[in-house]
This record gives structure tokens, sequence and C-alpha cells, in this order.
């Protein structure tokens, strides 16, 4: 093992690291916003309003993410509009297409991360809520979110997780973020194994801390809650 070579190229490594958490923070972030309408209307009662959300997560789950990554990357460049329109200067940078792309993709799985703590939520809590004269609304934002929140969470962080080995994919259209950075290195070196063993340490390291900041927001929102009953 070169270690050299490894302490040599690690600040290049750091800021493909960066440029990695920066992806997934906001694709995890946005994804989050953009889900929570569609798994609240996939908890509907009414076929007419799940259908829509179901469409859209049945595609972005049953398409792989370089598919879709691939179909707005080169796919939009294609169409006259697009390329005339106000957002052609974003939808023709790679950094914007992975963020849209990632956001589109994760929001799916979250969606039915969502869809599912809102069903598991006990029906007693929610009848309790109708009982002291909450209109729908309001059960849904006082009582049934934050409970389904607490349900999710560990489902949540684990899409996190996904979503960070995940984005090694924007890689496939020039950016520079973890995996590609390494990959720009080794075409220089010619040492894959230092390299990628330096890059996956690092990716070793975020997942790290990504799983125990979610271990210690699921142990407090368990003493929230405690305190609260």
């Amino acid at each position: 093992m070169n270690w050299e070579v490894i302490l040599k190229h690690l600040p290049r490594l750091l800021d493909g690291a960066a440029l990695t958490l920066e992806l997934v923070a906001i694709a995890v972030a946005a994804g989050l916003i953009l889900a929570l309408p569609m798994g609240i209307a996939r908890a509907s009662r009414h076929w007419y309003v799940r259908a829509v959300p179901y469409g859209y997560i049945f595609f972005f789950r049953g398409t792989p993410l370089l598919v879709q990554l691939f179909l707005v990357y080169y796919g939009v460049a294609q169409f006259e509009a697009i390329r005339q329109g106000p957002l052609w200067p974003y939808l023709r940078d790679p950094y914007w297409c992975a963020i849209l792309t990632m956001t589109m993709h994760t929001a799916a799985y979250i969606a039915e991360i969502l869809r599912g703590a809102i069903q598991a939520v006990p029906p007693g809590e929610v009848e309790a809520a109708r009982a002291l004269g909450m209109a729908r609304w309001q059960a849904m934002f006082y009582i049934i979110l934050p409970r389904a929140a607490r349900i999710g969470l560990p489902a949540y962080s684990n899409e996190v997780i996904l979503m960070l080995k995940a984005s090694a994919l924007a890689s496939t259209i020039t950016l520079l973020e973890l995996t590609g950075m390494a990959r720009t290195i080794i075409a220089r070196t010619y040492l894959p194994v230092e390299i990628f063993f330096a890059a996956g340490m690092f990716y070793l390291l975020i997942a790290f801390l990504l799983v125990r900041g979610f271990k210690l927001l699921e142990r407090w929102l368990r003493v929230d809650a405690t305190q609260a009953r």
C-alpha cells in the first residue's frame, strides 16, 4: 500500500467528499419536502388521491437511478423547448441535474416510508384527537405526522445512507464528487487500489457519522415522547 500517494491526494479526496455531502444533504432534504404531500396522499382512503403519487413512486422506484440520471442529463437536451426555456442554464449543468435526479429518486422512497409510518400510527391516538374536537388537518399535523416521524425515522436514516452510496453515480456525468475525484486521480497515478481504498474509507466514515447522528436523534425523540406522556 502506497501511503505517500494517499496522503498526497488526501486534500483532493476531501474536496470530493465535501461535494458528496453537499449532494446528499440537498437531495434528502428537498426529497423529504417533496415526499411529504405524496406520503399523505398515498395514505388517503380515496383511490383518486392515491393515483398520481402512486404513478410517480412506481416509476422512480421501478427504474435505476443511473437511467434516471442519464434521462435528465442527456435526454432533456433533445427538446428545443427546454433548450430555449429559462431552466436550461441549470439543466445543462451536471451539478443541478444530479441534485434534481437524486431528489426525485429519493422522494419516491421517502414518500413510501411516510405512507407506512402514517398508517402505523395507533388508531387510538387518532380517535383521541377527534374526541378532542380536532379537525382532520389538525389531527394530521399535530398528532399523526409527529408520531409518524418517530416511527419512520429509522427507515429514513437508512434511505440517507443508501443515497450516500448512490451519489457515486454522479461521477458518470462528470461531477468530481468522491468517486469522480478518485477516478480522476487514478487516471493520473495508475494506483486504483490505494485511491479506491482511501475513497472507501471516506464513505465508511461519513456513513458512520450519519448512523451515529440518527441514533442520537432517535434517542432524543424517544425521550421527548416519554416526557410528553
